[in-house]
């Protein structure tokens, strides 16, 4: 089954993380510990004053995450309680990557069904290569969607498609994601992780006090409820900020800026 430590990895290149999936024999299928590690990995970074941007990825380039590993159902997930106490872990781990206050992005090889989508939908940006294959077959284990790990899904693919992805079963190439928004765009997998490093460099060039306030602030609109006078007045409080006179400073300028999150 593996530990916490080596089920997911991180990485480290400047500011920019890099979170592994690792269970390549199983084609990074996630077990329940995965879940914990997965969850506690994320914690840990999003502490880091420093960081600037999580990826996300499976170890190798056959897949991103084929889903649950459902080897561990007889003994771990055989009844309604054990799935309730499984899935209350599952939608930790969801949450952790939702609510990240660093800027997130899903590198896509592979499969990405299953736990894998879900894990995918929680990221800001998701870039497939052109192997990626997406679906939520839970079907054929004769279970429905629970609704922790149906909500990231049917708020970046909307209903009809996530309807159709769990009555057919079916698995959808990475061409047809791109086209029906399930992925930020698709790329040769030659160049995919070429793809990735540059889309998290240009967030890295970007104010980081910014890029958590519009996380946060895109993420409370999602609740549906109406703002609040203070909450309004919030969205300009970065006007304060050392990283905003330093953006102005530099645009009038024509200065690349240096910004310092503060």
């Amino acid at each position: 089954m593996g530990t916490l430590a080596n089920l997911i990895l991180t990485e480290r290149t400047g500011a920019v993380a890099t979170l592994v999936i690792n269970n390549p024999a199983k084609r990074n299928a996630l077990t329940l510990a995965a879940w914990r590690g997965l969850r506690a990995a994320v914690a840990e970074l999003d502490d880091d004053e420093n960081l600037r941007c999580v990826v996300l990825r499976g170890a190798g380039t056959d897949a991103f995450a084929a889903g649950a590993d459902i080897s561990e159902f007889p003994d771990l997930r055989s009844n309604s309680a054990q799935a309730q106490d499984y899935g209350v872990i599952v939608a930790a781990a969801l949450d952790a990557l939702i609510n990240c206050r660093h800027p997130t992005i899903a590198m896509i090889h592979g499969a990405c069904t299953g736990g894998g989508l879900e894990i995918a939908c929680c990221c800001d940006i998701r870039i497939s290569g052109t192997s990626g294959r997406f679906g939520v077959p839970i079907k054929f284990v004769g279970h429905a969607f629970a609704y922790p790990e149906m909500v990231p899904v049917t708020e970046v693919a909307g209903r009809a498609l996530v309807l159709e992805l769990l009555l057919e079963g079916r698995i959808m190439e990475a061409a047809e994601a791109e086209r029906r928004g399930l992925v930020s765009r698709m790329v040769d997998d030659a160049e995919l992780e070429a793809e990735v490093r540059e889309a998290a460099k240009r967030i890295d060039e970007g104010a980081p006090l910014a890029a958590r306030a519009t996380k946060r602030f895109i993420n409370r609109l999602a609740t549906g409820q109406p703002l609040t006078s203070e909450e309004v007045a919030e969205s300009y409080a970065l006007c304060d900020s050392e990283d905003y006179a330093e953006g102005v400073r530099a645009f009038t300028a024509k200065e690349k800026p240096k910004f310092r999150g503060r």
